[in-house]
């Protein structure tokens, strides 16, 4: 079957389908935009209907609804579970969209708009994978099912419930996930690790009242001052988490780990130019890749407290804010974490202040052998289409879902990703390489026949 002219034919109205699905401001986040994001999850189940799928449900939630779909025409073969979401991240800031964000408006050969490579035109693509192979062949190579939520972009909280509630009908062999990027125009990449995730929310508090500096300055404590120092002491001067027993459960790099980092040829001195940085900051005895990809991490989010207008104001604030993040590897606990950088903030805090600290978000890390026959299938699919085969690399980012979905499920996560690291996810002006739309519809078609 010559799936390349199928496709070609079919270019306009697919894109026209998918920027219908891109006006819809499915802000999972916001109450506002409730109505939206139910709108959007009709819209995709339509979309599945028109497909061939069967069994179309849209499943209510204490939030956002999930989607189910699937096509169980082929005993003896694998069964597929593809995974995305149709919810989005808010816009802000308004000002720096060069377009609205939903208005789909196409430029140089890329789509713009919020959800266009997160993860609404992904999600998209297998939808229009399926539905090419049912036109053009009448019957799939494999069982399909489909099952796309509606809040990812808030850490998925009812899906795990869904998830135990309907093993048995989400059984599958494999979850097939495109929520990820390849590594450069070009040069595709399977994502072998997740980063889990935890956060929390930090409260320092000293007088009832803020104070003049000129008749109290001195004399009382400060709270700015006081979680400045405290946020101080997460580190050492070499990058690493100072909080005691942080890295317990994290694994060494291999040498066999780090060659494969290496041949990203990842180049950091274009990334510092690129950033117009001086230069770039981390953990001392590892390189950008392994510090993002493999390595733990404190970040500090936001900080604030005391006067922020225009001007001076001489105050001694009375209370002072901050919010961190960790990023967690290997068998790092979510809530031990959590814990032991609160025993920490709580041992670490100055004289005379008082603190309240809030726990927030919670997700293991997701690990995935290269070795595994599926992925390398997936591998040669993307070596067909592409000319290169994908290297298998470790994302820094966090998709919390992943690690339940592969264990619930126990099936293995195949993360084919078609986006581009630059494309703006989360920020202003989002993007979809067209490019990658195209080729990407070709690979995730392959990939379905090869197994």
């Amino acid at each position: 079957m010559d799936y390349q002219s199928y496709f070609s034919k079919q270019r306009e109205q697919h894109l026209n389908e998918l920027s219908e699905l891109l006006r819809i401001p499915s802000i999972s986040a916001l109450s506002e935009h409730k109505a939206d994001v139910k709108k959007a999850a009709e819209w995709i189940a339509d979309s599945l209907r028109r497909a061939g799928l069967e069994g179309v449900e849209v499943h209510p939630t204490a939030g956002h609804p999930i989607i189910y779909a699937e096509h169980l025409h082929a005993p003896g073969k694998p069964t597929v579970l593809v995974y995305g979401h149709y919810d989005v991240q808010p816009v802000d800031p308004l000002n720096l969209w060069e377009t609205p964000p939903f208005e789909p408006s196409i430029r140089n050969g890329k789509l713009y708009a919020r959800g266009a490579t997160d993860d609404k035109g992904q999600v998209f693509m297998h939808v229009k994978a399926v539905e090419a192979i049912l036109k053009q062949e009448k019957e799939l190579p494999v069982n399909i099912k489909f099952c796309i939520e509606g809040e990812e972009e808030v850490t998925s909280p009812n899906l795990p419930i869904f998830l135990k509630d309907n093993q048995e009908k989400l059984a599958s062999d494999l979850v097939l996930i495109s929520d990820t990027a390849l590594m450069a125009p070009g040069k595709p990449a399977i994502c072998t690790g997740l980063r889990g995730l935890c956060s929390l929310e930090v409260s320092v508090f000293t007088a009832n009242t803020d104070l003049h500096s000129g008749s109290f300055g001195g004399g009382v404590p400060n709270a700015l001052h006081a979680l400045v120092s405290l946020l101080a002491s997460l580190h050492d001067d070499k990058g690493r988490v100072a909080v005691e027993g942080f890295y317990k459960g994290v694994p060494e790099l291999t040498p066999m780990v780090r060659e494969e980092f290496a041949k990203q040829q990842f180049d950091e001195e274009k990334l510092r130019q690129d950033l117009g940085l001086t230069s770039l900051y981390g953990e001392e005895g590892y390189t950008f890749v392994e510090r993002v990809g493999a390595r733990p991490t404190l970040e500090l989010n936001g900080v604030y407290g005391g006067f922020q207008g225009e001007g001076s104001k001489t105050v001694i604030p009375k209370e002072a804010h901050a919010k961190i993040t960790c990023r967690l590897v290997g068998e790092q606990d979510p809530q031990d974490m959590l814990d032991k950088i609160e025993r920490h903030l709580h041992d670490h805090l100055q004289e005379g202040a008082t603190i309240k600290i809030v726990q927030i978000e919670k997700a293991r890390a997701f690990e995935i052998d290269p070795s595994e026959p599926l992925l390398q299938k997936a591998a040669d699919a993307y070596e067909k289409i592409y000319g290169t085969r994908a290297l298998f690399t470790k994302d820094g980012g966090s998709i919390p879902i992943v690690e339940t979905l592969s264990r619930v499920l126990s099936a293995p996560a195949v993360m084919m990703g078609f986006g581009l690291p630059d494309e703006n996810l989360h920020a202003p002006n989002e993007h979809f390489n067209l490019e990658n739309f195209d080729k990407g519809l070709l690979t995730i078609v392959e990939y379905l026949k090869s197994l």
